[in-house]
């Protein structure tokens, strides 16, 4: 997009900062600045923003309810990281607290099918993937799992369910992993 000097003028007069204007209509942040002094427009006082308002900075709206994260990523995975305060956040552990009113367990992340969506309606952590894919396990004829695998392990501890319902043991899944990679 190649924004006006006219739309950028009129954001400045919002009382709007570079980075936002520079972000909102995708150009250079450096024309946003050359254009503010021209215009003899001060800057705009920083305001301290909560984490939940840095998160919703940092998010924008997609096709099917998802949100996008249009803030850092990490480098070589490209998973939406959030810093904070000196701390660095999972955005979707962010979005699942904001649904769910309590700090995810183990990896919050969806599974609608959009790539690292951080919309709060679609991301759970690892105790409500499991409940979901237990509750689908049943619904589609599934039996309840064992509460021991064939190699003896504790099913409460390392019972895990794929996306499909299916029931695996975790434990077993590690120690064949690490039996492949010394193969």
């Amino acid at each position: 997009m190649n924004a006006t000097r006219e739309q950028i003028v009129l954001l400045l007069n919002e009382g709007l900062s570079n980075q936002y204007i520079a972000r909102h209509l995708r150009c250079d942040k450096h024309r946003v600045a050359t254009i503010r002094r021209a215009e003899g427009i001060p800057n705009v006082q920083p305001q301290p923003l909560t984490l939940d308002e840095k998160w919703a900075a940092n998010t924008q709206p997609v096709d099917g309810g998802h949100l996008e994260w249009t803030g850092e990523r990490g480098q070589c995975s490209g998973t939406p990281v959030m810093r904070y305060r000196e701390q660095s956040y999972s955005p979707a552990s962010i979005a699942f607290r904001m649904k769910h009113g309590r700090e995810a367990k183990g990896y919050a992340y969806a599974e609608c099918g959009f790539k690292h969506c951080v919309a709060p309606e679609h991301v759970d952590d690892e105790t409500t993937r499991m409940q979901t894919r237990e509750q689908l396990r049943y619904l589609t004829g599934g039996r309840a799992r064992k509460p021991f695998c064939v190699h003896g392990h504790d099913q409460a501890e390392h019972g895990r369910y794929e996306t499909d319902g299916t029931a695996y043991c975790e434990a077993c899944k590690v120690a064949a992993r690490r039996k492949a990679v010394r193969a």
